[in-house]
């Protein structure tokens, strides 16, 4: 991931660029599950369930076991390029070009000033407010990760937003509460997060705003959570600064963050003026979307649409050579190749485990696992399992396409929701990604404000333990109310 504030070799790299480290890890996690699956194909008895030909689901009782069949090598290494012409082709490629899309419209973003621009302006607005404009910011990171799905575009200005809390008097530490937990919290606590919601809605079928009156009190939960735990913190740092874990680096840099803010020109009134324009027809696009059920099973092409048009419109008012545009656009969608690679690798475990007939067998086996058990027990099962694989592969996108497709025909034999289905997927995948200590972007967070992870981790590890019991409450609620 590139900091936008550089104007070097940052001009010449995309935001959202993959590093090599996270590719490498999770393409080679794909490829032992896909050789996983190759073996288990000769170990487990091939079956199958009758579908039902009008909703396309599998008819409870029906299934039938064939026998082992095994599935030839040939199929597995091809697997990869054959998902492209497979029954899920189009849902793939709608998702890798979805991804290219918006990678590159987020790296023109980035590379305009856009980001930055809006945000630093509204907080400088703020700035006169006191302590209470903390959980104005939050609330501005929090919305554009839960409606647009930002999170790496929004830590990129954590400097800016270190640079502010360190000239009101406050310390790094909430700089980086704010910017890096703001983010991330509105990322997992997804309304219309389109990399994680817009995608799971898309792979199985359904509206995006199915169920978002949960989702919505979720977000607001989630918000006033990391409301109280800043403000707490700033009390505490107000009675005695050197309890802030930064105490002694924030010393020597408060007098130069007052003045880079007081010292900013006032320049960018046109940037501000087109981004602001930009993000408010992308409000208008999502609500339509919403509001209008003939449209809205087309909501990825729409807001891939929607996007692209909009950021070429809003680079030809900012950018002065217009050809920068779909250079910016360009090395943004390059940068997200490798993120259709891993789709592709996913889907492909899919494909083989079809082809080979095991889906259906592992469906019955866990369906029968989970017989008796309630509908909390096997949400919470698939929470964990979503979890787990966190820690392996950070690629929202590339959880989707491994998990849900094999998870979706259970959750429908067990009264599962797809609303319920999405909710759970969102809350495993977001939240660890500020505590888990091979996220590229929180060690990036941690060394732009000069934070160990152990100081972090000791500030933020309650908090951690809070949410996870908030979340399987939530899920609780759920399946009591019959979400």
């Amino acid at each position: 991931m590139s900091n936008s504030t550089s104007k070097s070799a940052g001009d010449n790299r995309a935001l959202a660029n993959i590093s090599a480290r996270s590719f490498i890890t999770v393409v080679a996690l794909l490829l032992i599950v896909l050789l996983l699956a190759f073996v288990l194909s000769y170990i487990i008895p091939a079956g199958e369930y009758e579908i039902d030909a009008e909703t396309g689901n599998v008819i409870d009782g029906t299934y039938k076991e064939i026998g082992i069949k095994g599935i030839p090598f040939w199929r597995v290494i091809t697997a990869p390029v054959r998902v492209f012409v497979s029954e899920d082709a189009l849902t793939i490629i709608m998702i890798s070009i979805f991804l290219l899309v918006m990678s590159g419209v987020f790296n023109l973003l980035d590379k305009t000033g856009g980001t930055k621009v809006f945000i630093a302006r509204i907080i400088k607005r703020l700035a006169d407010k006191g302590g209470p404009v903390v959980c104005v910011c939050v609330l501005i990171f929090m919305l554009f990760g839960s409606f647009f799905g930002m999170f790496e575009e929004l830590v990129t200005l954590l400097p800016i937003i270190i640079m502010f809390t360190l000239a009101l008097g406050m310390d790094s530490m909430t700089g980086l509460g704010v910017c890096l937990l703001g983010a991330c919290f509105g990322f997992s606590a997804a309304i219309t997060n389109p990399f994680s919601v817009g995608l799971v809605a898309q792979v199985v079928g359904v509206n995006a705003l199915d169920g978002a009156w949960l989702r919505i009190v979720f977000f607001i939960v989630i918000y006033l959570t990391l409301c109280v735990f800043l403000m707490r913190h700033l009390k505490k740092i107000e009675r005695e600064p050197r309890l802030s874990p930064t105490y002694e680096n924030d010393l020597a840099a408060i007098d130069k963050a007052k003045e880079g803010i007081s010292g900013e020109k006032n320049n960018t009134d046109k940037l501000y003026t087109v981004f602001c324009a930009f993000f408010i027809v992308q409000i208008v696009v999502l609500v339509s979307i919403a509001s209008i059920r003939a449209i809205s099973g087309f909501a990825i092409p729409i807001l891939s649409v929607s996007f692209l048009l909009g950021s070429i419109i809003a680079g030809l008012f900012v950018c002065e050579k217009k050809s920068k545009i779909f250079e910016y656009i360009g090395r943004g969608a390059i940068a997200m190749l490798p993120a259709v690679v891993m789709i592709a690798l996913a889907s492909s475990v899919k494909l083989v485990m079809a082809e080979a007939k095991i889906i259906d067998t592992i469906t019955h086996s866990v369906i029968g696992a989970l017989d008796g058990k309630g509908k909390f027990i096997s949400i919470i099962s698939i929470y964990v399992l979503t979890l787990l694989l966190q820690f392996f592969i950070g690629s929202a996108s590339a959880k989707i396409m491994l998990v849900i497709p094999v998870i979706m025909p259970i959750c429908s034999m067990l009264d599962i929701s797809p609303a319920m289905l999405m909710l759970a997927y969102c809350m495993a995948d977001g939240f660890t990604d500020v505590i888990i200590p091979t996220n590229p972007i929180l060690l990036v967070g941690l060394s732009m404000a000069n934070v160990s992870y152990g100081k972090w981790v000791k500030w933020t590890w309650k908090l951690q333990l809070f949410l996870l019991i908030l979340t399987v409450a939530v899920l609780y609620l759920a399946c009591v109310i019959g979400y």
